[in-house]
């Protein structure tokens, strides 16, 4: 069986609530989508993030939110026990916690590779460890991980000529891998020109701003502002290239977005509400992006964002941008707060 049909039966195994097992050393359940009745284990791997809210995280591993932290309780962990942990949503119903104690992690690579996991699910990283009464549990591996996560396994599965509002003259390229569900698209807008570096700008899934119009965010602006731009690049003898990549929520997933969305809404801003549920403030692929543009034959780029680490992201993936293009729209008053925590907390250039 292929390594990244491993993590692909992984993953389902997940969704499903079933359990799996990594490195063959960490037999794990799922906390939040755990399917097995009367299930209990003495021990419960966390994220340093949520440890961190138990009084349970050094300092250490508080700087990296999704390093896993292990812990024990007085009494073993029930899958409802779990759940209440593994949230925080529930902390204003469920207050007191604990005591817990955090253990030494034997398989530190096997329970980061675990975390990991649980965030291409789209489930809150935190498992039931060795459970009674789980059942035939789901072989995986590390390597397999790593084998998976590779981009060369993504290649251009189809492409057609798409007229859009903003440029008449583009074309849709699909991409996939053959054990991934998510397929991202490359919109070409104008003549594809060597001689001259596209105006580019990799736009990460927003269903509620994209679609729905979320005043939350400025990803739906921000969208229709790049076509416009790259209309207009094409219209003076350019071109340009929109990557949409298919990871909601900065790699988190449309659940747990808005799951962060309902933290903010007690008070946190968006890098505190993804790091209290034991997720990392950057999870996006950017060697996606960089293969996808290899795919398409793109070489140096001019880059519209307003974030250096993604300039540096991409360079690091072999992309040469030759400039930064800002890219900056007016706030509301509903994204105000969103935009000063990209400035403030993230190194968004935003005047």
């Amino acid at each position: 069986m292929r390594a990244t049909r491993r993590v692909a039966l992984a993953l389902d195994a997940l969704r499903h609530g079933w359990p799996i097992e990594v490195d063959g050393v960490l037999r794990l359940l799922p906390a939040e989508t755990g399917f097995a009745p009367g299930a209990s284990a003495p021990r419960l791997l966390i994220s340093a993030a949520r440890a961190a809210t138990l009084k349970l995280a050094n300092q250490r591993e508080a700087a990296v939110p999704e390093a896993p932290v292990l812990i024990r309780a007085a009494e073993p962990f029930t899958l409802p026990a779990a759940r209440v942990l593994a949230d925080p949503a529930e902390d204003l119903n469920w207050p007191m916690k604990g005591p817990f104690a955090a253990e030494h992690i034997e398989h530190g690579r096997a329970a980061e590779t675990a975390l990991a996991l649980a965030r291409l699910a789209g489930i809150l990283p935190a498992f039931l460890v060795d459970p009674d009464g789980a059942g035939e549990a789901q072989a995986v591996s590390s390597g397999d991980l790593a084998e998976f996560s590779d981009p060369r396994h993504l290649a251009i599965a189809t492409r057609a000529r798409l007229p859009v509002a903003a440029a008449e003259d583009a074309e849709i390229v699909a991409f996939r891998s053959a054990d991934d569900l998510r397929e991202h698209v490359a919109l070409v807008i104008g003549q594809q020109n060597a001689d001259r570096p596209p105006l580019v700008r990799l736009h990460s899934e927003c269903l509620t701003g994209d679609i729905l119009g979320s005043l939350k965010c400025d990803c739906g602006p921000q969208l229709d502002a790049a076509l416009r731009a790259m209309a207009e690049e094409a219209r003076t003898g350019g071109w340009g290239v929109l990557l949409y990549l298919r990871q909601e929520g900065r790699g988190i997933g449309l659940v747990n977005k808005l799951r962060a969305y309902q933290l903010q809404d007690q008070g946190f801003d968006t890098v505190d509400a993804n790091n209290r549920l034991g997720l990392p403030t950057e999870a996006r692929d950017f060697p996606v992006a960089a293969r996808m543009l290899h795919l398409l034959g793109v070489g140096p780029i001019r880059l519209m964002t307003n974030n250096p680490a993604k300039v540096e992201a991409l360079s690091a993936a072999g992309v040469t941008v030759g400039e930064r293009v800002p890219h900056q729209l007016p706030p509301n008053p509903h994204n105000a707060r969103y935009l000063d925590t990209k400035r403030d907390r993230t190194g968004h250039i935003l005047l």
